[in-house]
């Protein structure tokens, strides 16, 4: 079964949807976004989720300590990190006990030489975009990513939506995929309805 993350949730009621309609992950945009979230933003955020929804921290370049304090106050486990952060920051947060997902954006083959050894527990893969850390609302070329997918567990982002969802957990087959502005009216500001159609087309087209 193919795992769905909602990035970029910024009010509680999204969170609440995300939830209702299978997600098994929720992502708290702690950088500098059009989605950032405050620590008490993600605070009322993370209260709404039930057992099992996962919460997940995303940081840009962050420090360490930083990192861990907010990560000890919102009771979060998973750090999604979408910087330059090197290989030493992912080893440190996992042993201050945290789990790390690191981002690459990835425009060419070569990009992928970047995951090789690095220490994480699941690569995300975005599109490569000048300037841009993600939520691009760009695809990347899912050729590429299916190759990835011998490399650790793939995580696929980038210009996903409800409606081309299916076909990339079909040519791709990731351990997960993620979506933040694919099923967003606004910036930061999701909708129920795609969010539904976007995690029941992604597990459909897993089984």
């Amino acid at each position: 079964m193919v795992r769905v993350k909602i990035c970029g949730i910024t009010r509680p009621k999204d969170a609440v949807a995300a939830t209702e309609a299978g997600a098994d992950a929720i992502g708290l945009v702690l950088a500098e976004s059009p989605r950032q979230v405050s620590v008490a933003q993600a605070q009322a955020i993370v209260a709404e989720l039930p057992p099992f929804v996962t919460p997940v921290a995303l940081f840009v370049n962050e420090s360490l300590g930083s990192m861990l304090g907010r990560c000890e106050v919102l009771g979060i486990r998973i750090v999604q990190l979408h910087g330059d952060e090197p290989p030493k920051v992912a080893r440190d947060l996992a042993v201050a006990g945290l789990r790390v997902i690191r981002a690459f954006r990835i425009g060419e083959e070569a990009d992928l030489e970047e995951l090789k050894g690095y220490p994480a527990a699941a690569y995300l893969l975005d599109a490569k975009v000048a300037g841009r850390r993600g939520g691009t609302g760009v695809a990347l070329d899912w050729e590429l990513a299916a190759r990835a997918t011998s490399l650790g567990r793939i995580i696929l982002a980038g210009g996903l939506t409800p409606d081309n969802v299916a076909e990339a957990v079909r040519r791709v087959r990731p351990y997960a995929v993620d979506v933040s502005s694919g099923v967003e009216s606004a910036p930061g500001v999701k909708d129920a309805a795609r969010i539904r159609a976007f995690i029941a087309s992604a597990r459909a087209a897993a089984t």
